[in-house]
């Protein structure tokens, strides 16, 4: 007979089980056969990477080693190309790791180490870099019932979800300091009511109507006389996890640079029901922790920003947000047409500026891939670095 408890679990577990177990979604799938980053979208991504690796090399000093990091590497694409894009002395002086719970890839260049782990603290002078790797951190989503508490919601293999105890401790302090329950404004009201669109930063599933609160009632035999809380069905994903995670990855540096791009929020525009979504075959779809699809939530990056400053103290500088699109242009990438003169003196030339203009244009386009935002977490280096890189203008205010 299977357990009540094997059933009902909360996503944080359900989700590392779905994704990392034995035969989960990452370890046995091929990442860019479900949805495509950055890196898949064009080999200006790792040159920009490849750009940036080059700044803090030069501030640095130029070391006899200089360590690239790469956290959540899928199958190590975003290495080979930086290793292709830098200069020979450069290259030869790099020490390429790979961060990444699958198996090393048969056909990855011998120059790439593999790992299972992050590396010990204080062992990495150089870059590391996390794309799209916090997102697929595991956190518990909180659902605030009908009184106004936040509780956790269970869910069963199959995605059915119910909710479960109310949130305390760490948790419920985390909630309070980072993603407090603000009900969505009515445009035409304005006043706190429902959103004027429904699925308004809700992922696939849309937002939540205290159904869940009102059943768990039922199960209880409690009964409410009161009007439901204003914010009954609002949702958060808990991204306490993440935090820590993240401030692990910084710990790694003795000096560098320490670099998450991720789609993101912060405090001031959290999703009102949460973001937790899945992605198969390219397309959205149901979150469902079984192993089919990958099981992806949007980053509280501000939280992640301040547990990284947090995690050094003295070393750290302040970290910086910008959009991807500030940061690539910072870096080299420019999505400009290409002069038509060209066309006529070197047609393949202007084939091929206008096909890279295109994928720059792709990589920086704030209704795409340049929504990403980059979290920027310097170790060691002059204060002055980020201005002198252009990576020094916080789009989205200092985290709290």
């Amino acid at each position: 007979m299977v357990s009540d408890r094997a059933l009902w679990r909360g996503w944080r577990e359900a989700t590392e089980e779905a994704l990392y177990g034995p035969d989960g979604f990452f370890v046995r799938e091929h990442p860019a056969g479900h949805f495509r980053t950055s890196v898949h979208a064009s080999p200006l991504f790792a040159g920009a990477v490849a750009e940036l690796l080059a700044r803090v090399d030069e501030a640095l000093g130029r070391p006899d080693e200089l360590a690239v990091v790469d956290v959540g590497a899928g199958r190590g694409e975003l290495l080979a190309g930086v290793l292709g894009a830098v200069p020979r002395e450069l290259g030869a002086r790099l020490r390429l790791r790979a961060v990444e719970r699958a198996e090393r890839p048969e056909d990855l260049d011998e120059r790439i180490e593999w790992l299972r782990e992050l590396p010990e603290p204080e062992s990495v002078t150089g870059l590391l870099f996390a794309n799209e790797w916090l997102d697929d951190v595991p956190v518990d989503v909180a659902e605030w019932d009908a009184s106004g508490t936040p509780r956790t919601v269970l869910v069963a293999p199959d995605g059915s979800e119910r909710l479960g105890a109310q949130v305390t401790g760490a948790d419920a302090a985390w909630l309070r300091r980072w993603w407090p329950p603000e009900p969505p404004v009515d445009p035409l009201a304005g006043e706190p009511g429902s959103s004027g669109d429904p699925g308004l930063g809700a992922g696939i599933n849309g937002p939540r109507d205290a159904a869940l609160a009102v059943e768990a009632d039922a199960e209880s035999g409690e009964a409410r006389d009161a009007a439901p809380s204003p914010v009954a069905g609002l949702r958060a994903e808990v991204g306490r996890p993440r935090d820590a995670a993240w401030a692990r990855a910084v710990r790694c540096l003795a000096r560098g640079l320490a670099v998450a791009v991720d789609y993101g929020h912060t405090r001031t525009a959290r999703p009102p029901f949460g973001s937790l979504t899945g992605f198969r075959d390219g397309r959205e779809v149901q979150p469902v922790p079984d192993g089919s699809c990958d099981i992806t939530a949007h980053v509280a990056l501000d939280a992640c920003a301040s547990a990284g400053a947090e995690a050094v103290p003295g070393g750290a500088r302040d970290p910086v947000l910008l959009p991807q699109g500030h940061a690539l242009r910072a870096l080299g990438v420019a999505g400009g047409r290409p002069p038509l003169a060209l066309a006529s003196s070197d047609p393949a030339a202007y084939v091929r500026a206008l096909s890279s203009a295109g994928e720059a244009a792709e990589l920086t386009d704030p209704a795409g891939l340049g929504a990403f935002t980059w979290l920027i977490q310097p170790m060691g280096l002059a204060p002055e670095f980020l201005t002198a890189a252009g990576l020094a203008r916080a789009a989205t205010g200092r985290p709290g």
